[in-house]
């Protein structure tokens, strides 16, 4: 029988720079009315010049351990989810594990921008479910403001920097933790959310019919329609699967894409809006740290027991889109 997974430990970190509406419709014309009732963001933070993903990553990684009561040393894994690495090589995971100390881990970084904690949440769980590891650290983090083209009120006004991290470890009942996830991707849909690299080859920006400036691109209105089937399609099948209902969830944590998509979600759903975590009014959009940054915000204001039912879900540009359903320990 396989172990039991429990996150013993959160941790967050956002840059201390806040970018309001009102600084954005200094930049671009729009307005904090038109950004409020269309994404629900009110502000968002902004890295420094000298502030890395590693090391918004590290800060909430220590917070995290400290709640675990997990020393550095007795990590074995840790995974850096993001899609803004301070490098193209090494993998942003290994100067974490640098500055924390965490000299026993493996490090690796995964890419599946907005999904990304999603799929690192369920591949750091399976490590310790077969038993291979008995502490994880998955960490979401991003710097976003460096790929954000700010003459474009699309896309500048939705996204932010940050950072969120749990400590994954071996729990004693093997029905704890990871209970079923659903992952899911169309590559065909990739030209709808991208942002290219300055050397990207032009073959590759056609084949996606892309824009070859390095900024973040998408089609709103065509992702807010695949982000709100994919993931509701995800939920139900995991609770069909498990033989649950909407009401059994103690909280549905979803992507912080815009929160329109969260609600009409919700609606689709049947879930109440009281049982959504949201953190997207103070951080906006932080591609993978939206989901551990929302759990982190939930946990520390409305709790978890054991026994309850924690629903992740995202989407991202791939396209990508997923759920996972866990039992909280």
């Amino acid at each position: 029988m396989p172990y039991g997974v429990a996150i013993t430990g959160l941790g967050a970190c956002v840059p201390e720079r806040r970018l309001t509406n009102d600084d954005l419709s200094r930049m671009v014309e729009t307005n904090d009315e038109w950004i409020v009732t269309r994404t629900g963001i009110r502000e968002r933070r902004i890295a420094a010049p000298d502030e890395g993903t590693s090391h918004l990553a590290a800060q909430a990684a220590k917070e995290a351990l400290e709640a675990a009561g997990i020393a550095p040393e007795e990590l074995d894994l840790i995974i850096v989810a993001t899609t803004t690495s301070d490098l193209v090589f090494p993998p942003t995971a290994c100067l974490v594990q640098s500055n924390l100390g965490a000299k026993r881990a493996n490090a690796f970084d995964l890419n599946a921008v907005c999904s990304g904690f999603l799929n690192a949440l369920v591949a750091g769980s399976q490590f310790i479910q077969n038993g291979a590891y008995r502490h994880v650290l998955v960490i979401g983090a991003e710097t976003l403001s460096r790929i954000v083209d700010y003459t474009d009120r699309t896309t500048c006004i939705l996204f932010g920097d940050g950072a969120g991290a749990a400590v994954l470890s071996r729990a004693e009942r093997p029905e704890a933790g990871l209970v079923d996830f659903l992952l899911a991707a169309d590559g065909d849909k990739a030209g709808l959310a991208y942002c290219p690299r300055p050397a990207t080859p032009a073959k590759t920006l056609s084949q996606i019919g892309a824009d070859p400036k390095p900024y973040i691109h998408q089609d709103g209105r065509a992702v807010f329609r695949v982000a709100v089937q994919g993931m509701a399609d995800a939920v139900r099948q995991i609770l069909i699967r498990q033989g649950l209902h909407p009401g059994d969830l103690r909280v549905l944590v979803p992507h912080q894409a815009n929160f329109r998509i969260m609600e009409a979600l919700a609606e689709r759903l049947g879930v109440p809006q009281e049982r959504v975590a949201t953190c997207i009014a103070e951080y906006g959009n932080t591609s993978a740290a939206t989901i551990p940054l929302a759990l982190h915000k939930w946990y520390h204001t409305q709790g978890l027991n054991s026994g309850d039912y924690v629903m992740f879900t995202a989407f991202a540009g791939g396209l990508l889109w997923g759920a996972a359903l866990w039992r909280w320990e």
